[in-house]
């Protein structure tokens, strides 16, 4: 049996479904996003921080930028564990993503709840 040293998930089905569901809502914040352009006649600053102000869109956000974590996490991980076989430049890279990813939920959560 394999031993999963790091994984996004307990296990494979745990991955499975994160990724999918991470996808869902991703595309469901793109298709909200999109309406926002389909119906706003026009785009401007004005518009867009007040679009941002509104409470469910910065929870919506939010959601989508951990959606996007878990999905890049799991992504990221998956294609290490495929690609590279020397086990600590896999972890060193693993570790890398990860700071890097933290990094991304942290900007964005001080960009969004900063409006």
């Amino acid at each position: 049996m394999v031993n999963v040293v790091v994984s996004a998930g307990r296990n494979g089905v745990h991955d499975f479904i994160l990724l999918r569901a991470s996808a869902i809502i991703l595309v469901l914040y793109t298709l909200f996003l999109a309406a926002f352009f389909i119906v706003t006649p026009s785009v401007t600053y004005d518009v867009w921080q007040a679009f941002f102000a509104c409470m469910s869109v910065k929870v919506a956000t939010m959601l989508a930028l951990i959606a996007l974590l878990v999905h890049a996490k799991t992504g990221v991980w998956q294609v290490l564990s495929d690609y590279i076989k020397p086990a600590l430049l896999r972890g060193v890279l693993q570790f890398l993503f990860s700071v890097l990813l933290l990094a991304y939920i942290v900007f964005g959560f001080s960009i969004v709840w900063g409006v």
